[in-house]
């Protein structure tokens, strides 16, 4: 049986790139990096693979924002294909500056009708804000997988994460209430950050301040999941810290093998 096909997107300034396709690659996966730039001149075309990763690091250097400039690109220069993959159940994972990417897009968690009427694109139902604390944030965190929300990329997880955040702007906060409730009402709130017993957890558990300890959203069908924190930087054993002292466990590369299952089930590579 081949591999499924995933295409790593990088624009200049992402970081995260080669780890996130060596993630892939260990999780079962085919993993290629490509430029926005190859993309946009046709040389790789989106339809061409089975699952989508957005990785961390700098986008186009956050120079408009975190993940804004990506999020055009996704929203004007990309969006049928954008959508025609996701509408067809494709994958789509968005790590750190990929996650800001994709709810700057719209692409998650929903759209929302423009009070404007016809005409006029639809506004964002959410934004990824500064951290509460005002400073950039990096330590280890656990996370905790919801078992009743639709995301492929955490079905089946039971046990908690624990993995890495590197951000300055993660707080998730919601368009208003009815935003919120529909979050929950859906189950797309499907990471949040816990205690080491998997208990709700403020600062510096909670890392940047989300409401609701939000680490990781899907969208309403699952096939389309965003996180702060990095998966991709606990793959291996002895990227654990205190892994010489008997830690073990909490690895993030489940994330990426339920993501490759999902895909090889659907798609076949």
């Amino acid at each position: 049986m081949s591999r499924p096909k995933v295409m790593v997107l990088h624009a200049s300034g992402t970081n995260r790139d080669v780890e996130a396709a060596y993630a892939c690659e260990l999780a079962g996966g085919q993993a290629e990096i490509v430029h926005v730039n190859q993309l946009a001149a046709g040389i790789r075309r989106l339809r061409d693979y089975a699952m989508l990763v957005l990785p961390g690091g700098f986008s186009y250097g956050d120079d408009l924002g975190a993940g804004s400039l990506l999020a055009l690109d996704l929203r004007h220069r990309f969006r049928d294909e954008m959508e025609q993959f996701i509408e067809e159940g494709r994958p789509v994972l968005g790590i750190c500056n990929g996650f800001q990417a994709l709810v700057k897009s719209g692409f998650l968690p929903f759209h929302l009708p423009q009070a404007q009427g016809r005409g006029h694109p639809p506004r964002r139902a959410a934004t990824l804000a500064f951290n509460r604390s005002a400073r950039f944030e990096c330590r280890w965190v656990y996370l905790k997988p919801n078992p009743h929300s639709p995301c492929v990329f955490t079905r089946g997880l039971q046990e908690l994460l624990y993995v890495p955040v590197a951000h300055g702007e993660g707080r998730f906060l919601a368009d208003d209430e009815a935003v919120w409730h529909r979050l929950k009402a859906n189950d797309q709130i499907a990471l949040t950050y816990v205690d080491c017993q998997g208990n709700p957890v403020d600062y510096p558990g909670n890392p940047n301040g989300s409401p609701e300890g939000v680490a990781g959203i899907s969208n309403e069908r699952g096939n389309v999941f965003g996180l702060m924190p990095h998966p991709e930087d606990h793959v291996l054993p002895y990227q654990r810290p205190r892994w010489t002292r008997g830690e073990s466990g909490g690895s993030g590369l489940a994330i990426f093998r339920a993501g490759i299952e999902y895909a090889q089930n659907l798609f076949g590579g």
